[in-house]
């Protein structure tokens, strides 16, 4: 087992991942890993919530769980004026997963890695959203979702129109609109999934700057940046939530 020596290999060991493979087609196996962890405990808790929840007195975790489900709920019908059955689920689905991915970064930075180690494993990250791999393929999949939802409300003429006309409604100009649009199209998955990644691998790598110092500066710092880490991990779930929606509800309107 590699014994760490200085802050270099530290460093190096906490942001190297358990890959399966080289090259374009390898594959984070411990990025993968938590994202289904934390997908089975999203449909599990609120599967066991909706299938044992009382019209009673409620329970606070079932308590904590209506609120969370309210809130969404009420966020999407403000945003998205259409009536659609995917757009609540979908936008309860973000917020929860990427939350719980961001979670995990609360914990201390040695706890997965020292555990993962006894199992023979030398790398593992438990952080997903600090995988650009995972925040863009996200991020691919809410872009696929905008063409969808464009095809499907303003078919493939409104489509092109919307590329074409906007924003000088002039034939000679309809090249520069197609140019900016498509730049304004293509930025979208884009800044979506860079925003979340750079956010928690930001975070991610202040712990371990913190956890190289001495004892008596790690409690100093660690508590209050672990504090204001929650906004983060609170906000970032919710930026892209609110996103993901207003650019579905943009897809769909017609003006």
């Amino acid at each position: 087992m590699e014994i760490l020596t200085t802050a270099h290999d530290y460093i190096e060991h906490h942001l190297t991942f358990l890959t399966l493979g080289e090259g374009f087609w390898s594959i984070n196996l411990d990025s993968m890993l938590m994202v289904w962890i934390f997908g089975l405990v999203f449909i599990g808790v609120f599967r066991f919530v909706a299938t044992k929840g009382t019209s009673g007195v409620p329970s606070r975790f079932q308590c904590f769980i209506e609120i969370t489900f309210e809130f969404v709920n009420d966020l999407v019908k403000e945003i998205f004026k259409t009536q659609d059955k995917l757009i609540g689920p979908l936008a309860l689905t973000i917020f929860v997963w990427v939350f719980l991915m961001n979670a995990i970064d609360l914990l201390p930075i040695d706890y997965f890695p020292m555990f993962t180690r006894i199992l023979g494993f030398e790398h593992f990250r438990d952080l997903p959203s600090a995988d650009v791999n995972i925040t863009m393929s996200m991020a691919l999949g809410v872009f696929i979702l905008i063409i969808g939802y464009t095809f499907k409300h303003k078919g493939i003429k409104g489509f092109i129109k919307e590329l074409t006309t906007q924003p000088f409604d002039h034939p000679l100009l309809y090249p520069v609109n197609f140019v900016l649009e498509m730049i304004t199209l293509i930025s979208k998955p884009i800044s979506l999934g860079l925003r979340l990644f750079g956010n928690m691998y930001a975070g991610e790598m202040i712990f371990i700057l913190i956890a190289l110092m001495p004892w008596w500066m790690q409690w100093a710092l660690s508590v209050p940046w672990a504090l204001f880490h929650i906004l983060i991990v609170f906000l970032q779930a919710f930026i892209f939530m609110v996103l993901t929606v207003v650019y579905l509800a943009m897809a769909v309107e017609e003006d």
